[in-house]
């Protein structure tokens, strides 16, 4: 789980409970500490033409994930085991960037992504993998059309993106603002329930 600018890790975790059991969650603070409280994976820019990322910030915050995960799948949970074909990263707002900056430079790494009010930075798509090397990926998106903080258009910018990849790709609107509905929930946990049978060993 990758919580949005101004969070913290104890944000979406709240959502732990109401996910698939056969899940192992694990909610990660952002590397950077802003001066108003709470945390980012990369500084951004609030313009008339709107929101600049950092890049060169993200890109350091993704290959922190990256090397995280490699060191949870290597070493477990707990007591649990990870298997290395079956890790989904689930973000809101700037950790939905981040989801899907991974899952475009690295899809090797990742079963899927659960995309909460983001958007696509030009920068994350010019530095994608080969639209072959995503083919197994699976890729849920969802946005509120009342979305004040990142518009609409963000979220069907996504959509457009990735609905002409070679990968699973859903897309889903509400009417909701920048935030998680009880629908949405809803259909993310029928989402991954689904995505996690589909890619269970005896389907492989």
């Amino acid at each position: 789980m990758l919580h949005g600018i101004g969070s913290h890790e104890e944000d979406l975790i709240q959502l732990a409970p109401y996910l698939d059991p056969r899940l192992a969650v694990v909610s990660l603070r952002a590397p950077l500490p802003l001066p108003m409280g709470g945390f980012a994976w990369f500084e951004m820019t609030w313009t008339e033409a709107g929101p600049l990322a950092n890049i060169p910030q993200a890109r350091t915050s993704r290959q922190l994930l990256s090397s995280f995960l490699d060191r949870v799948v290597q070493a477990g949970i707990g007591n649990v085991a990870c298997d290395p074909a079956q890790v989904y990263l689930l973000g809101f707002s700037q950790g939905a960037i981040m989801s899907l900056y991974l899952a475009l430079t690295e899809p090797e790494k990742l079963a899927g992504v659960v995309a909460m009010s983001g958007c696509l930075p030009t920068e994350v798509v010019a530095e994608a993998a080969p639209p072959e090397s995503l083919q197994k990926l699976s890729i849920l998106a969802v946005h509120g059309i009342q979305d004040t903080v990142l518009p609409i258009h963000h979220g069907r910018e996504i959509r457009d993106y990735f609905s002409r990849l070679p990968l699973r790709f859903t897309y889903r609107e509400y009417d909701m603002g920048h935030e998680v509905s009880p629908q949405s929930l809803w259909d993310i946990q029928a989402w991954l329930q689904n995505a996690l049978d589909k890619d269970s060993p005896k389907n492989r």
